[in-house]
């Protein structure tokens, strides 16, 4: 399983050469699906989505598919994750993401597909794989409002990977709250290990073996 956990996306070269070293051959000669589903729960402005899809198009694939995680049969949507060799999947809300993953009965063909592909998160898309994403967390984290937005008190782990509980854009100038005292706090009231990672970074699970990508500031409280 390989995944590349990033907060906005490939930002970098460093971000960008981890994907195609992953991928094992160009971007030209490779499919990538793109899942928008967390966007979708956001409000507001979404130029920062179409950014991205834009950069993500420009690297020029071979086919670039976009998909869409409810309202289509489980099946066609299992068959066009395996049909990709890239899934990459946006950021927006990780409880609505987490939920669609779940309430739609994906999450084993999900599994399935990312053991021979190569998986891309954008900050929503980067939280899911925690076990401890859960109602607790959502205490610890301080963003339980999200959850309860979306008329839940609770979510379940669609994946249940890793213990450990990603949370994206420290110090970015779009969250300016998110600095190193706003982590502090975080940590303080935290049980379970945490990466936070700045937008220029990554984190790379890759045949169980996790390290981090960065050309920019991260912390990791175990």
């Amino acid at each position: 399983m390989n995944l590349l956990l990033t907060a906005s996306g490939l930002r970098n070269e460093t971000l960008r050469d981890a994907l195609r070293d992953m991928l094992g051959k160009p971007f030209g000669e490779a499919n990538v699906v793109y899942v928008p589903t967390a966007s979708v729960a956001e409000p507001g402005d979404h130029g920062w989505f179409v950014a991205d899809m834009n950069l993500l198009h420009g690297l020029g694939w071979r086919e670039f598919d976009v998909l869409e995680l409810n309202g289509l049969p489980r099946q066609m949507v299992l068959d066009r994750l395996l049909h990709a060799d890239v899934i990459y999947v946006e950021g927006g809300s990780h409880y609505h993401l987490a939920r669609s993953i779940t309430g739609n009965g994906l999450a084993d063909g999900f599994l399935e597909a990312l053991e021979s592909r190569v998986y891309v998160g954008v900050s929503a898309g980067s939280m899911i794989f925690s076990r401890n994403l859960t109602g607790h967390s959502a205490d610890v984290i301080g963003d339980a409002a999200d959850l309860h937005v979306l008329g839940a008190t609770t979510v379940e782990p669609p994946f249940g990977l890793f213990d450990w509980y990603l949370k994206p854009h420290l110090y970015s100038p779009d969250f300016p709250e998110r600095d190193d005292a706003w982590a502090d706090r975080i940590v303080a009231r935290a049980d379970f290990p945490i990466y936070f990672i700045d937008d220029e970074t990554a984190v790379r699970v890759r045949d169980g073996e996790v390290d981090v990508l960065s050309e920019g500031r991260w912390r990791f409280h175990p």
